[in-house]
């Protein structure tokens, strides 16, 4: 699991309980049903006109990834290219079909498998980068269907508490429940902005963080394999995807790497 979603997921919800606890209310003091049915049952089936079905179904599951974390395996990375570098200026390209079916990397493998069959640089970075581009395409639909959802929720907690307002309006005649409804009326308010801030929103940008870690990992497998193309020095290319980490992981592997 992801311990900085998890404790910002339930700090947050523990810093709004304390506002509320603070300001003399109770939690069910903000709890409506009504006010939940408008802005989570209204804004999520808002998404059903915008997005195709198949993402309105797998949408939580999508936003569950947010909750896990990923090994995209930087420094893995680098050794290994170095290490298929190494091999193939002993044994040459061909030398790197041996053990290719046995990869866990689809991306690696169709990469290797592309220099293997003799193709120039520009063809394989064309196919490489087109299939980059192509699955961030697919992850970036998904997202915008969350930061959609986030964008609705602010609107139909506006839309519950002018519901709300007009039901409280129609009754004016009664004094003492003008505060009361008055409340109420202002709840889905505070649903639709903590559906945006507390939760759609930052979910849509851990899951553009997790978008962005797997690209830059498939962006040094895409550098690896045009450098062992073009026959650089695996010390050249190990320098090159060192480039890619952060200085602590570089540190870490950067004595194995740039070995003499």
């Amino acid at each position: 699991m992801d311990l900085a979603t998890l404790i910002g997921f339930f700090g947050g919800l523990a810093m709004m309980a304390v506002g509320v606890f603070t300001s003399g209310g109770s939690i069910m003091g903000i709890i409506d049903i009504p006010s939940i049915f408008v802005t989570i049952g209204g804004s999520y089936f808002s998404l059903w006109i915008c997005a195709p079905m198949n993402q309105i179904i797998g949408l939580f599951g999508i936003m569950g990834r947010a909750f896990k974390t990923y090994d995209y395996g930087e420094k893995t990375t680098v050794q290994n290219m170095v290490a298929l570098s190494e091999k193939a200026r002993r044994e040459g390209i061909l030398a790197l079909e041996e053990g290719l079916d046995d990869l866990d990397d689809p991306f690696l493998k169709e990469g290797l498998r592309l220099m293997v069959d003799g193709n120039d640089g520009s063809a394989i970075r064309s196919i490489l980068e087109n299939e980059m581009a192509q699955a961030e395409s697919r992850h970036m639909s998904w997202i915008n269907v969350v930061i959609q959802w986030a964008g609705f929720a602010p609107g139909y907690g506006m839309m519950g508490t002018v519901i709300g307002l007009i039901g409280m309006l129609r009754n004016l005649e009664d004094k003492s429940a003008l505060g009361p409804n008055m409340a109420v009326a202002l709840i889905t308010t505070l649903y639709g902005s903590m559906l945006a801030n507390w939760l759609f929103g930052p979910l849509a940008q851990k899951l553009i963080m997790q978008n962005g870690n797997e690209m830059n990992v498939k962006e040094m497998v895409l550098e690896g394999i045009l450098s062992i193309q073009a026959g650089d020095n695996p010390r050249i290319l190990g320098q090159k995807l060192l480039t890619y980490l952060d200085p602590k992981s570089r540190k870490a592997i950067e004595s194995d790497i740039l070995k003499d």
